[in-house]
């Protein structure tokens, strides 16, 4: 991956070898419970997003709520961007976000035809080009998906008005000139015209499309294309492709649906475009697999161009095999050579240049195995945790339990893994997870990583809360700084 040989900016590595482990601190809390508040479920944060440049960051929550917030500390300092970039000395400052708006993208629905209640529930928000200072982006819930433009308006008031002010009421009409208007002896010299004048401006949020009436399942991804003119959104059967500007119509352009549903062995889990080929992208499967396809080879790309899945070890099939393997996100590298994957018990980071299996794994759960069946009775086997990379492809991370979140190092050479709590003190439960040697697999490296291994608490001795579980985190795009959800509360920490 670009990057690998730089020294990062974690430091502490040898000139040419991996970057040393970063050093995570916290920095902000939007949303903090105080001790023992209830949360309520309507508040529960769903999907979390950067825009591409890292200056804004939407939330969207269980309610239907999108959230915006805009980075400060590149702000009100009196010397521009640009003009920090080319100092060559660092400043000690880290992203800061201030609350920008919000607004009600999704209302709960009723399906007649289904008799089917849709939840308001944001699944997913993607950031789309911005145009004229206004911010865009891209809204779904279960079954449709809302375009919006946010921008700032005006507020224009009338002043320098020909009477006093207290000669006009609320709705700026005449109240009664003969009592309150003295006319001078001499009459009035002259008319002033009023004039309008702008004292402030507020954010609004404005729905310019809604697609809808596509999807018979339940959409599980959006994703914006580099061409800045379509995007996808795929559910468990299809993949349809939109063009932002037509909401009537949608081109399918995968369908794994059987003619006979009883013959349905997997299900699409997750989708997204490549960063920079409008015609490629990649969609994961319940069976473990990640399928590229090349929009360029037919109307219809139900032929993958390739195919990326690990061989199952011989004996270690069980009941919960197909579970555990189901892939639950996929996300691309800012360089477009590798994929992201996270399935129940792993991280793993995919070459596109390489199909025979990924190039490094990440053992998030492993210490988890003895309990499978305990987490197939309470549902938790089914949780589908999000995962990230950062800007410069030197680490990835992804959710876990106890509102932990675990950062793995992935530039060869690297043994960073390090378990964060969604916290103000994220080292408190902090550990440092010892990663086995590395092995060799036709002259590819294959790290794996091992998390604590004792079933039930942590390497601390914490026993986990499989209630409280980090779905959901997003990596800034070109700075160490990750913001994470615990509950309705939005934690960001920085290194």
């Amino acid at each position: 991956m670009n990057g690998y040989n730089g020294g990062g900016s974690g430091g502490g590595g040898e000139v040419g070898g991996p970057p040393g482990a970063l050093e995570w601190k916290f920095s902000q809390v939007f949303g903090e419970r105080a001790a023992g508040e209830e949360v309520q479920e309507v508040d529960i944060i769903s999907a979390i997003e950067f825009d591409k440049s890292g200056d804004h960051l939407a939330t969207g929550d269980r309610g239907g709520r999108v959230v915006l917030f805009e980075r400060t500390d590149t702000k009100d300092h009196g010397v521009s961007r640009r003009n920090l970039e080319r100092m060559d000395f660092s400043i000690g400052r880290h992203p800061e976000f201030r609350y920008k708006t919000e607004f009600q993208s999704h209302e709960p629905e009723f399906d007649y035809l289904k008799s089917l209640e849709i939840e308001e529930k944001i699944n997913k928000i993607r950031w789309c080009q911005t145009a004229n200072s206004a911010l865009f982006l891209l809204s779904t819930n279960d079954k449709t998906i809302k375009f919006w433009k946010v921008h700032e308006k005006k507020v224009k008031k009338i002043t320098d008005m020909n009477l006093a002010p207290r000669a006009t009421v609320g709705n700026g009409s005449i109240h009664s000139l003969s009592n309150d208007v003295a006319i001078p002896p001499e009459g009035i010299s002259s008319l002033r015209l009023p004039v309008v004048t702008t004292h402030e401006t507020s954010q609004v949020a404005r729905c310019r499309r809604v697609y809808a009436h596509a999807h018979d399942y339940h959409i599980n991804s959006i994703s914006s294309n580099s061409d800045g003119e379509t995007f996808i959104s795929a559910d468990d059967l299809r993949i349809n492709l939109w063009n932002l500007e037509i909401s009537n119509q949608s081109f399918n352009i995968v369908d794994v649906k059987p003619q006979n549903m009883e013959d349905l062995t997997e299900v699409i889990t997750s989708a997204e475009f490549h960063p920079t080929h409008c015609n490629t992208l990649a969609y994961s499967s319940s069976k473990g697999s990640v399928r590229l396809i090349d929009l360029r080879q037919s109307a219809l790309c139900d032929s993958h161009a390739q195919l990326f899945e690990e061989p199952e070890a011989p004996g270690s099939r069980s009941f919960f095999t197909e579970i555990i393997a189901s892939i639950s996100d996929i996300k691309f590298a800012k360089d477009g050579r590798h994929i992201l994957s996270r399935d129940y018990m792993t991280l793993k980071l995919w070459d596109i240049n390489m199909d025979s299996g990924p190039v490094a794994t990440f053992q998030v759960h492993e210490h988890l195995r003895p309990r499978l069946c305990d987490l197939y009775e309470n549902d938790s086997i089914f949780d589908k945790f999000e995962c990230c990379l950062s800007g410069d492809g030197q680490r990835v991370a992804t959710g876990s339990y106890s509102n932990l979140f675990r950062v793995f190092g992935c530039a060869p050479g690297s043994t960073e893994a390090t378990s964060l709590e969604a916290s103000k003190n994220p080292m408190r439960r902090q550990v440092q997870t010892p990663s086995r040697p590395a092995r060799s697999l036709s002259s590819m490296t294959r790290v794996v990583r091992r998390g604590a291994e004792s079933p039930g608490v942590d390497a601390n001795g914490n026993s986990f809360d499989f209630t409280s579980k980090l779905l959901h985190l997003a990596w800034h795009p070109t700075e160490n700084s990750i913001a994470c959800a615990a509950a309705n509360s939005l934690y960001m920490y920085y290194a």
